[in-house]
């Protein structure tokens, strides 16, 4: 009816809670906007109570890194940023250190240095919540960026922050995991992408990847 064309399509159902998901891609003839198909499509969700949305591929979220002072994480997502792997828009990276302005800025990607401590920790989540304003920062992307964040601030920014987590989740939580890990002599070590919550690294998990290891490799391996 609209002319539009399915490209993808997955769907499962959720025996938990008795709901069906459904994701599909598709393209649509030249000049139909997403809010016109919304409006149109609301008539056929309604009688089946259908939770619904509609996002166009072509837009950029706009994402603020945040690191500290290791900085693969970042460097990856610059890298493939830079290569168009990633389909965002940078529009800057926080640290509460100065180590990686130079491979910030080398980037013509701002840099924005926000000191923390327990005593300025109100004032500088302030900072941070006036820069995401400023820059209309959609997501918040923490990249090995090693302060707790607030629960005020997570609540404020709930489902608009994730972290990555040198884990496999819900192993090893918290501060100094690959110690955790050595000393419990595992053999498959991971890293988590997860969203924040006020519960330290026990947000909803997006995305996870492991790698085996030996007993001859140590916590720095």
């Amino acid at each position: 009816e609209k002319g539009c064309n399915i490209i993808d399509s997955s769907q499962f159902d959720d025996l938990d809670t008795g709901k069906f998901f459904m994701r599909v891609s598709f393209i649509s003839e030249e000049g139909l906007s997403g809010s016109a198909i919304s409006t149109d499509f609301a008539a056929v969700a309604a009688p089946f109570a259908m939770d619904y949305d509609f996002h166009n591929s072509d837009s950029r979220m706009k994402v603020l890194l945040m690191v500290s002072r290791f900085g693969h994480c970042l460097n990856d997502l610059l890298y493939r940023w830079k290569i168009g792997a990633l389909p965002i828009d940078i529009v800057g990276v926080v640290s509460n250190h100065f180590d990686y302005q130079k491979v910030v800025v080398n980037h013509d990607i701002p840099f924005h240095h926000i000191k923390v401590t327990k005593e300025n920790k109100p004032q500088a989540e302030a900072q941070l919540v006036e820069l995401v304003n400023q820059t209309g920062t959609e997501l918040i992307v923490l990249a090995r960026y090693m302060q707790v964040l607030s629960d005020q601030l997570c609540k404020q920014m709930s489902g608009k922050i994730i972290n990555i987590h040198h884990s496999f989740l819900p192993s090893f939580k918290g501060a100094n995991p690959y110690k955790q890990a050595y000393e419990r002599g595992v053999k498959l070590i991971g890293a988590t992408a997860h969203y924040v919550t006020a519960d330290l690294d026990e947000g909803p998990i997006i995305e996870q990847d492991t790698a085996r290891i030996t007993h001859a490799q140590s916590a720095d391996d």
